[in-house]
């Protein structure tokens, strides 16, 4: 996990953190990953209530996790597309384009799962059978965003440099698959005036009004106790993508 810090609330500055602060107790476990300035960051690993609460006590709100788990961690369990707005598209837009990119995934047999960021877009995770690199799979997703971008050109942009984005589109963020990247984690509550919650979806209710502000602290635990937890068939080991073959 890497630690999002709001140290004076949810309003006010935040920093991002790596390490595993010292002190921390004794039974959290640690995930040391090698980085390529030879350094070892020993990560928090949020596995458990107990974790979970001692990283929300370091004023953590929105929680952001790694790709892959720690024995391998340079072999991600996903790809992912992040929908992010750009200046002038609404959310009806971002729905429109998590539609297009979901349309595209099937053509592909790729299963695909969306959920809301609980910030301003939509998350598309796609679950992969372990195997290969980040580095692999980051190239993979930026040739598909690429070529969505290029088929729906009046509604998806893939163009990284924020100054060139076409206004009114919604950016196909393939970066995010970089090596070391997070994003927010699914039901993680985010820093905004509703609590919204990143918040797993049907394709149905995708093609339905809904906003982000729709899933929010106070109504989201009813929800799962009524649908069940819609992100589940991403920890399945059945129903994965073999990535190598469209490699």
């Amino acid at each position: 996990m890497v630690m999002k810090r709001y140290p004076n609330g949810a309003y006010q500055p935040f920093f991002f953190m790596k390490r595993t602060p010292t002190p921390h107790p004794k039974w959290l476990e640690l995930c040391p990953i090698r980085h390529s300035s030879g350094n070892i960051i020993r990560f928090p690993m949020i596995q458990d209530l107990a974790a979970l609460l001692w990283v929300v006590n370091l004023g953590c709100i929105d929680l952001n996790q790694w790709y892959a788990r720690c024995d391998d961690p340079n072999r991600p369990d996903y790809l992912h597309f992040d929908l992010d707005p750009v200046p002038g598209a609404s959310f009806a837009a971002v729905r429109e384009s998590a539609l297009a990119v979901h349309e595209s995934l099937d053509s592909l047999r790729m299963p695909n799962y969306a959920k809301t960021t609980g910030s301003r877009g939509i998350h598309i995770y796609v679950p992969i059978v372990r195997g290969p690199t980040q580095k692999q799979v980051w190239t993979f997703s930026k040739a598909l965003g690429m070529t969505m971008a290029a088929q729906y050109p009046k509604l998806l942009t893939a163009v990284y440099a924020t100054a060139k984005r076409p206004r009114g589109h919604v950016l196909v963020d393939y970066n995010q698959n970089a090596w070391g990247r997070t994003l927010a984690s699914i039901y993680s509550v985010r820093p905004t005036h509703h609590a919204s919650v990143s918040t797993p979806l049907s394709w149905g209710e995708l093609k339905r009004p809904v906003r982000i502000e729709d899933f929010r602290i106070d109504n989201v635990p009813a929800r799962v106790r009524r649908l069940g937890d819609l992100w589940k068939p991403l920890l399945a080991a059945r129903g994965r993508v073999k990535l190598e073959k469209y490699l």
